[in-house]
């Protein structure tokens, strides 16, 4: 799984080599953008309501890496994986946070016991996927939502334009060479 890591604008595995990735295939890099193809896998996830989208980030994090750190049915520290995704709605105040299930927890993922918590299967899908630099706020990611929509409208490429995902690769003690995305699942 882990051999087809390998991002047009750069080498993850170099940039994360301490860090479980998502494994992913690129389909095509126009250039701006990259339409990559995610296979089926598992996620840690919890819904933040009514908070600003900066907010949610916070709680949502820290619920899973409670869930991670060992507060799970079975007791178990599980690595921290990249990317940590926030779900963001047109027009809504949800935020839902996750973060990939390791590979040698995707079978069977000790379950949460934080009722917050919950794991669920996203399907295999085709996202159209901007990266970008820095500090990510939620006004950086909306604003390179806002391109990346732009950009695949002219070029006549379907998308679901009524939500989209960011994913944050980093701490936030890395101060430097700093990895997010934005994703659109392409129709």
């Amino acid at each position: 799984c882990q051999e087809k890591i390998l991002f047009c604008h750069g080498e993850a595995r170099a940039a994360y080599p301490q860090r479980t990735l998502l494994p992913v295939e690129v389909v095509s890099c126009p250039g701006d953008y990259e339409l990559r193809q995610y296979e089926t896998a598992k996620w840690v996830s919890t819904v933040i309501r009514g908070e600003t989208q900066k907010e949610a980030m916070r709680q949502g994090f820290w619920k899973l890496f409670h869930y991670i750190q060992g507060k799970n049915e079975k007791e178990v520290k599980i690595d921290m994986t990249v990317p940590v995704t926030c779900l963001v709605k047109s027009g809504c105040t949800d935020f839902k946070i996750s973060f990939f299930v390791p590979f040698e927890h995707q079978d069977s993922p000790p379950q949460p016991t934080d009722s917050d918590v919950f794991i669920e299967e996203r399907k295999a899908a085709a996202l159209f996927v901007r990266s970008f630099g820095g500090f990510a706020s939620p006004e950086k990611y909306a604003e390179e939502a806002d391109a990346l929509a732009r950009t695949l409208r002219n070029r006549g490429q379907p998308f679901h334009e009524d939500f989209f995902y960011t994913a944050g690769y980093d701490s936030p003690f890395k101060l430097f060479n700093r990895h997010n995305e934005v994703w659109y699942f392409k129709k």
